[in-house]
């Protein structure tokens, strides 16, 4: 079978976690989401880290811990969006020189954004001025434009 691909395992741990991204996505952006999407949906941001943390770099275990945040906070648990936000900006500290500017603005949004899940509105008005502040200082304009329309978009539960 001379024109099958073969991968490494460590290849096949990367495409996993690009892939179950990926489709987390199509169900975050998918405004007819059934309950059985729910739970595929945070499967598969759970699949997404879980193959990071066998290949990926401390940047990707970030934004893997950013993205489980932000399906909890979708589906309105604010105990374990703020607990993985919280995750995404330790290891932004135990890390910096890896992150991007970028990882800064979406950590203190995850935050912001679980706070204002949880009803701890003065909590997430605190922390969207700092994913602001953070959002404006990202150099590269396509990642600010991303990071700003992620920020603008979703239900920040009348906090904004």
């Amino acid at each position: 079978m001379a024109d099958e691909k073969t991968f490494t395992v460590a290849q096949a741990h990367y495409y996993f976690a690009v892939d179950f991204h990926r489709q987390t996505w199509e169900l975050l952006e998918n405004p007819d989401r059934a309950r059985v999407d729910d739970a595929r949906m945070l499967d598969y941001a759970h699949a997404s880290l879980a193959h990071w943390r066998t290949s990926g770099t401390a940047a990707r275990l970030q934004r893997g811990e950013w993205l489980i945040s932000r399906v909890f906070a979708v589906l309105g648990d604010g105990a374990q969006a703020l607990r993985h936000a919280q995750l995404c900006h330790e290891l932004l500290g135990n890390n910096a020189a890896e992150m991007e500017s970028f990882d800064y603005a979406f950590a203190y949004e995850a935050i912001a954004r679980a706070y204002a899940v949880s009803g701890q509105r003065a909590e997430a008005l605190r922390f969207i001025e700092k994913a602001q502040k953070a959002g404006e200082a990202i150099q590269e304009q396509e990642d600010r434009e991303t990071f700003f329309a992620e920020f603008n978009g979703g239900d920040w539960h009348g906090v904004r």
